[in-house]
Formats: structure tokens, C-alpha cells, sequence
């Protein structure tokens, strides 16, 4: 029989959960110890008792695990605090150490630890008196379980890619960036001096990143600039943000205080809660996402957005316009570590090497795992800059005013900025960051050291960026044998009125051809730079005549016989391309093709249901069945060959097809694109334009032989069952 000394107490309760923290590392373990040292030496002072004591075993002392230096440091008794690391959420947390209770000491030498309880003072035995090395991070990575090791795995989690309804892990079970994958998510600072087109960039980056269904949102610093500066009515809350983070920026006070715990634990109980739990998750939120709603003692004073405002010998306007991009910052941070965004972009100037270096640093301060990739816009061809700057003169810095002075002041604008302009290059190449480069948006693109699968998506379709004028048909096919009988999927023939559906498209068609060329052809002989007033409309930097008069037009079907046979007058005309495209299939129904609604909910009330309540993610059942989250993965590749080439281009396809392309065109939510009404006989239109889209939809008028254009069309919801 094992001895043990007289007053130290054998629980077995205690020895499993000290087996059960085997997975942890000697930090946890040493922090649990220094808990029940001092727990003990505690209860013995409280009691008045004489002090117990742990003999050693037949084997000698055993020591106890040591606490790499520098991570945890000395306890001060006086105020009960242990500056602690900040650990992630889901840590084992403390063992409940029974009330009064010692470690017992484990016979044959396989204890914790010995300890002479009378040599050693409650502030001795702390955790903080073992020396450390582990580094400041503020934090740790969560503990796993290498296979076939008792190690934990401390290396981050790889951030691989992810594709919201194509991958699927114990993390992300749809398939999205994790709240916990932060190194996944990205911060997007883009650089360039005005008129380069970062705003057409960051509205094409966001739209893109959004149809793939990663959450994702622009931050203007321009626009909340107008807004602090100008101190309009209705604007005293933004200022009142911007002056309060500037304020935090240099107030101590303000900055979250990692050191404390609430409660009043003692130095080794605070220590094991620390180590083991964390922070509390509410010091971490609060601190992080800041104080929105304090109010300034002044309202800022307005300023006169002119050129001298720009200007970098300002102090008072640069200082404004420093703490709107913090400030702008801070809500893109909060988005992303706070809300459930994966990708913020910041889209502002920051052409100053100081101003990247602070957007940096503070992006670390926040959690040091988010990516952060640097785009650059550069213009080099002058048609280009003066199509931009036409742009300009009708935004909101200069609407309302004449157009020659308002040219002459953003010239003065721009040159302030150039004055201390320094591009993405050398110091960012030195430093290991990634970015990328864009000389007239898309014509040259550099990369340097793009990580991540986010950043590599982007980089990719940048690439495929092109601004010549040029027009984007979609429609579906005419009227199938089952779409008279209301079955999904299937192979059909089309109807004699699907025949005359294509012949009236194939018309039309030509007919449009003719009539955007000749338009085309008197904007760019009646414009005029810089712009008149009322002249609005800027001319494609790249149009010449002679470029028009070349530009083909393709015509793309499914490889479904309703779609291949709905352009069969266009395959007789050697003036157009056609081509059939498998990607452009229908969405396949897998185990319910051929099947009606009503068959599917009668036969399959659970997957009709299930459908119902969420068409966006429902997959159908049986082998090939597909949801709408499969065909936006398989048209990905699609959508980047229709943004890269400079040809007309006319989709014929299918409802699902439809519904997916002008969700991205369109810029629709993803609460959209299940349900948005795309019947037979419509045909939509979308010309990219620099500021955005212009769309028209015309209706088939089977009586007149002809497409009928819809006035102020917008897109929306169906309301019929199914579909």
C-alpha cells in the first residue's frame, strides 16, 4: 500500500480530470498546479490548521513542468492581476478544484509534482514566478490533436479553398470562410491617385465576390470624406465617430486592456482561468468593435472641398482626412472580425507610402492573421484618363457646376496628390507584402506574392478586365414540348412557336446590331473634352470607328437540343459565331427530371419543402442533381470569358442560367437569384459601362412578330409556385 501524508486527500475525481488535461500543453498543466497549491495553501492560512505536507515519493521529487519564458510574467499580489496571453475561443476550460482539497501525490513517481507547502509562500508558488519564452502574440492557436501524438498542434489551420457549395469541412459546412478561419479573410486597400479607376475596380471586385457568396462590402472614404468635411445636416454622428477614434488613436486609456479579468480571483486561480478560458469574450468585443456613439464637445467645422483641401501642406484637411480613413478602417475591421465578412475593400486614394504603412500596422493591431492585399490602379493612356476624368466631373465633388472650372480645380487636385505620390514597389517587395498592379485597368497586371485563395481568385479576374463597348444579350430558349407539359429538365424538341420564337430572335437580333452601331458612331463624333454641360454620358476611351465596324457577335447556346435549336437561324448566317457551350446546361433535377411541381410535391412533400424553404442552397437529389450554388461554380469561368472578351455576345439558355447571370450582371443579393423572375419570351440586355450598367428588357409579342421594349424594367421575384 502506497503512503501518503497525513491530511492530503485521494480523489479520483481529481486524478481523471488531471489525465483528461493531457492534451494540453505544460502551460495549462503548470497554471492548473499553481491553482491547487494555492487553492490549499489558502484554506490552510483561512483555517488556522497546521500546514500540510506532500512527502516525496520512493522515486524523488518530481518536478514540476515549467512555463516557457517571457509568456507569463510575475503576479502582483497587491492587485490580484495576471497579464495573460489572449487564447482563441474553445480552449478546455479550468478544472473545478473541490473546495478545501490538495493534488494528491500519485504513487510510483507518476504525480504532477512534490512541493514543501511550508517553504513556500502563496506568491512563490504562483504561476508567475516560473520564468517564460514563448512570444508576445496576443494569440494562440486553438490545441488539436496530431494523429498519432499526444503533441497539440500549434501551426495555424491551412486556408485552402473555399467554395459555398462545393467544399464542405467541420468548420464550414456550407462551404463559406469560418468566423474562426480569420487568416482566410481579406482586407483590400486599394492605392492610386484620382481618376484611375479604383472605384469601377472595387464595385467589380465586390460584385464578383458577392455572386461567388462570400460576404463582402466597399468602405468609401471619399464618400463619409464629403460627409465629415462638409459637416452637413444629419451628419453629426459620423463626425462624432471620426473625432472620437481620433481621440482613441492617442488616448491610452482607450486601448484594450488585455491585463485584466473581472472578478476578484487571486494571482494562480486568475492565471488557470486565463490560460485555459482566455479573455472574456466581452472585453475582447468591446474593445474591437469601439465606442460608435460618443459625442464630440465641437462639431468639426466644414471645409472647402477645392483642390487646397487635397493639398498635403494642409495640416488641418490632412488631419481630416486621416481620421476618416481610420475611421473607415475601423468599420471595414469590425466588418470582418465582428459581422461575418470575408473580404472589406477600402477604397481611397492612400498614395502616400505613410499612409499604407498606418493602414498596415493598424489592420495587425486588430488580429494579426487577416490578409491584406494592396491593388493599384495606374493610368497611362491619355483617352483613358480623360474618359475618367469626364467621369468625375459629373460625380458628386463637382455635379451642378460648370464643367471648364470644375476640370481646371480636379487638375489642381490631382497634382497635390502626385506631390507625394509614391507607387506600390520596393518597399512593399521588401517587406513581403502582397499586391497587385493595374495599368489601364487590365491592359498590364503585375503580381507579387499573392496568398491565399481570395487573393488568387481576384488576381485572376482582373485579368480579364476590359472597358470596349459592347452589348451582353440573355434570354432562354423558345417554348420545349416540356415546358407545354410543365416538366423539369429533360431534352425536348421545341415547339413550332419555339421555332418562330428563335426566327423573331434571329431578326430582332440584326436588326439591334445595326442600330448601336450607328449609335455608337454619333456619341464619339459629338463628343467633346473637356464636356459641355449637359453632356454626361462619357465616350469609351477605346472606341474608334473603324474598331466598331469589326466587332463580332457571338451567339452561345447549352448543348440541350431546345437551346441549339432556338439558334438555328443564327448558325445559317456565317455573320455570326455560335458555339454550344455545356456549362450552359439547364440545372439538372437529378432523380426528378421530367417531373412536374406538383408531382414532385405530392410524390416528395419533404424534398419539395425543403426546396422550398431554401431554393438558394437545396441540392436535388439522385445522381447529377445540382442546386443553384453548382451552376454558379460551373459558370464562373463563364462569366470571366464574357467580362474578358470585346465581341457582342448573346446567351441563349435556360431559367437557372439565366437567373445566375443576371444575378452577377445586375449585382442582385443572393436572396435573388433563386427566385427572380426570368419567364419564355423575355430578353434582357446589359452594356458595361465605366460607371456601371445600362440595361433595357424587351418582351416577345408573338401577335406582332417582334420584342416590345419594357419601360423602366427592373428585375424581381416570381410569385408562381415552384420554379
Amino acid at each position: 500500500m502506497p503512503h501518503f501524508t497525513p491530511g492530503a486527500v485521494v480523489d479520483n475525481e481529481i486524478a481523471d480530470s488531471l489525465r483528461r488535461q493531457s492534451q494540453l500543453s505544460s502551460i495549462g498543466k503548470a497554471a492548473i498546479m499553481s491553482n491547487v497549491v494555492a487553492v490549499d495553501t489558502s484554506n490552510d492560512h483561512h483555517s488556522n490548521k497546521e500546514t500540510r505536507e506532500i512527502r516525496p515519493t520512493s522515486h524523488g521529487l518530481v518536478p514540476s513542468p515549467s512555463i516557457p519564458n517571457g509568456l507569463v510574467p510575475s503576479l502582483s499580489i497587491a492587485h490580484g492581476l495576471v497579464p495573460p496571453p489572449t487564447l482563441p475561443h474553445g480552449l478546455v476550460p479550468p478544472i473545478p478544484i473541490p473546495h478545501g482539497r490538495v493534488h494528491p501525490t500519485i504513487p510510483n513517481g507518476h504525480g504532477c509534482g512534490s512541493h514543501d507547502a511550508g517553504s513556500h509562500t502563496p506568491s512563490e508558488a504562483s504561476v508567475g514566478s516560473t520564468p517564460s519564452t514563448a512570444p508576445g502574440s496576443p494569440h494562440l492557436m486553438p490545441i488539436r490533436q496530431n494523429s498519432g501524438s499526444s503533441t497539440p498542434r500549434t501551426r495555424p489551420p491551412a486556408t485552402t479553398l473555399n467554395i459555398p457549395g462545393m467544399t464542405r469541412s467541420r468548420v464550414s459546412p456550407d462551404g463559406r470562410i469560418a468566423e474562426r478561419d480569420v487568416a482566410s479573410k481579406l482586407v483590400i486597400i486599394m492605392v492610386g491617385l484620382p481618376a484611375r479607376g479604383k472605384s469601377y475596380i472595387t464595385k467589380k471586385i465586390q460584385r464578383y465576390l458577392s455572386w461567388q457568396q462570400h460576404n463582402s462590402q466597399i468602405f468609401n472614404v471619399g464618400n463619409r470624406r464629403r460627409v465629415a468635411a462638409s459637416a452637413q445636416p444629419g451628419s453629426s454622428n459620423l463626425t462624432a465617430q471620426i473625432q472620437a477614434r481620433a481621440k482613441a488613436m492617442t488616448n491610452t486609456d482607450a486601448l484594450p486592456e488585455t491585463s485584466k479579468v473581472s472578478g476578484t480571483m487571486d494571482g494562480p486561480t486568475q492565471a488557470a482561468h486565463i490560460l485555459l478560458n482566455g479573455v472574456e469574450p466581452s472585453q475582447n468585443q468591446e474593445s474591437a468593435s469601439r465606442d460608435h456613439s460618443e459625442e464630440p464637445k465641437a462639431p468639426m467645422e466644414p471645409f472647402d472641398q477645392s483642390a487646397e483641401f487635397f493639398d498635403p501642406s494642409n495640416a488641418r484637411a490632412s488631419q481630416v482626412r486621416e481620421q476618416v480613413a481610420i475611421s473607415t478602417l475601423d468599420e471595414l475591421l469590425d466588418y470582418l472580425l465582428l459581422q461575418g465578412g470575408s473580404a472589406g475593400i477600402l477604397d481611397a486614394t492612400n498614395s502616400t507610402l505613410e499612409r499604407r504603412k498606418m493602414l498596415f500596422n493598424r489592420v495587425k493591431e486588430r488580429d494579426s492573421k487577416l490578409g491584406i492585399l494592396f491593388i493599384e490602379s495606374i493610368c497611362e493612356d491619355q483617352g483613358l484618363l480623360e474618359a475618367n476624368m469626364r467621369l468625375k466631373l459629373s460625380g458628386p465633388d463637382y455635379k451642378g457646376k460648370d464643367p471648364v472650372t470644375s476640370l481646371e480645380d480636379f487638375r489642381k487636385r490631382v497634382a497635390a496628390y502626385e506631390s507625394a505620390y509614391v507607387p506600390l514597389g520596393e518597399y512593399e517587395e521588401k517587406m513581403g507584402i502582397q499586391y497587385i498592379k493595374m495599368i489601364d485597368v487590365g491592359r498590364k497586371v503585375i503580381h507579387h506574392q499573392l496568398k491565399g485563395f481570395l487573393s488568387g481568385g481576384i488576381a485572376s479576374y482582373l485579368t480579364t478586365f476590359n472597358l470596349s463597348p459592347r452589348q451582353i444579350w440573355i434570354t432562354r430558349h423558345g417554348e420545349s414540348y416540356d415546358n407545354r407539359e410543365g416538366k423539369l429538365g429533360g431534352n425536348s424538341d421545341i415547339t413550332p412557336e419555339g421555332r418562330a420564337y428563335g426566327a423573331v430572335l434571329y431578326n430582332f437580333m440584326t436588326q439591334k446590331r445595326k442600330d448601336w452601331l450607328v449609335e455608337q458612331k454619333d456619341k464619339i463624333l459629338s463628343s467633346s473634352f473637356p464636356p459641355q454641360p449637359g453632356d454626361n454620358t462619357p465616350p469609351y476611351p477605346e472606341s474608334r470607328l473603324g474598331e466598331l465596324d469589326e466587332k463580332n457577335f457571338c451567339i452561345w447556346t447549352s448543348m440541350l437540343k431546345r437551346s441549339i435549336q432556338t439558334a438555328e437561324d443564327f448558325e445559317a448566317d456565317d455573320d455570326y459565331d455560335v458555339k454550344n457551350w455545356e456549362m450552359l446546361n439547364e440545372l439538372n433535377a437529378g432523380d426528378f427530371e421530367r417531373l412536374t411541381y406538383e408531382e414532385i410535391e405530392h410524390n416528395f412533400p419533404l424534398e419539395f419543402n425543403k426546396r422550398k424553404q431554401d431554393k438558394l442552397h437545396y441540392i436535388y437529389p439522385g445522381v447529377g442533381g445540382e442546386g443553384y450554388l453548382q451552376v454558379i461554380s460551373r459558370l464562373r469561368d463563364m462569366v470571366r470569358e464574357i467580362e474578358r472578351i470585346t465581341d457582342h455576345v448573346l446567351i441563349i439558355g435556360h431559367r437557372s442560367i439565366a437567373r445566375v447571370l443576371m444575378a452577377y450582371f445586375m449585382d442582385l443579393t443572393r436572396n435573388d437569384i433563386a427566385d427572380l423572375d426570368v419567364p419564355l419570351g423575355m430578353l434582357f440586355v446589359i452594356e458595361p459601362k465605366p460607371y456601371g450598367v445600362d440595361f433595357h428588357a424587351y418582351k416577345y409579342n408573338e401577335e406582332s412578330q417582334w420584342f416590345d421594349e419594357v419601360k423602366d424594367y427592373k428585375p424581381h421575384k416570381e410569385t408562381r409556385k415552384g420554379n
